[in-house]
């Protein structure tokens, strides 16, 4: 379930407007399973996912001179933290449909701060925190850690175009074990509010995008991206 926390930074507007772009196969998996997959943090392709800049290390360092364990804490529970990354902005972007979507048959998920909160209520055996990232240089900023959840809502600088927000969930207390990832139970009707079909699609694929979510009891309005239309003149 959604749980507040008040160290964590969030947009004060609930109707903030947040993506999520992915494949078709993908889509599909949440729509059938009805849970949001979230990637253990440790797994990103970003080997800085969950660390801390160099001031902080080196204050943890001195820290752990004489509790080795508190170090060790911090290397190992990375492991037991999942994400899911989602994308601010009012409109979509072109930069995402080329990272994240790995052909012309992907879509985006549109939905909101808000909407994501009340989507995740009905997850009754985990906690989940919503976080935008900041973007920092790791030479020579500091990220607190008074907070477990201040690394994984820190990244370079040079992700500054993924404009992030996320879900962090930390399953530390949890005897469970925790593979590529964990999927969390949903609202799908809170959590999608519009599906946007890749601007270089076909029209038969927005036809059979729309087909397979009718056939799964849903009533989503889709669109295709308008990203490829005809200019004007």
């Amino acid at each position: 379930m959604y749980t507040h926390n008040p160290n964590i930074t969030l947009p004060e507007n609930p109707d903030t407007i947040v993506w999520k772009y992915l494949d078709l196969s993908k889509f599909l998996d949440l729509l059938l399973a009805k849970k949001l997959f979230m990637s253990r943090s440790d797994k990103f392709e970003d080997q800085y996912e969950g660390t801390f800049s160099e001031p902080t290390f080196e204050e943890i360092k001195r820290l752990s001179d004489n509790n080795p364990e508190f170090l060790d804490f911090y290397k190992t529970h990375r492991e037991k933290v999942v994400v899911s990354s989602w994308h601010i902005n009012e409109y979509e972007s072109f930069a995402m449909w080329q990272i994240f979507t790995q052909n012309s048959e992907g879509l985006a998920i549109q939905s909101t701060i808000g909407r994501l909160q009340k989507a995740l209520e009905v997850e009754k055996n985990f906690k989940q925190y919503i976080g935008q990232v900041n973007y920092i240089d790791y030479k020579k900023e500091y990220i607190p850690f008074d907070d477990m959840f201040f690394p994984f809502l820190f990244k370079r600088k040079s992700f500054q175009y993924e404009r992030e927000v996320r879900i962090v969930g930390d399953l530390s207390n949890q005897e469970i074990k925790i593979n590529d990832g964990l999927k969390i139970d949903v609202d799908i009707n809170q959590l999608i509010e519009k599906i946007y079909i890749h601007p270089k699609s076909e029209n038969w694929y927005k036809k059979l995008v729309i087909e397979l979510v009718d056939k799964l009891g849903f009533d989503f309005e889709i669109e295709k991206s308008d990203l490829e239309s005809d200019i004007l003149i």
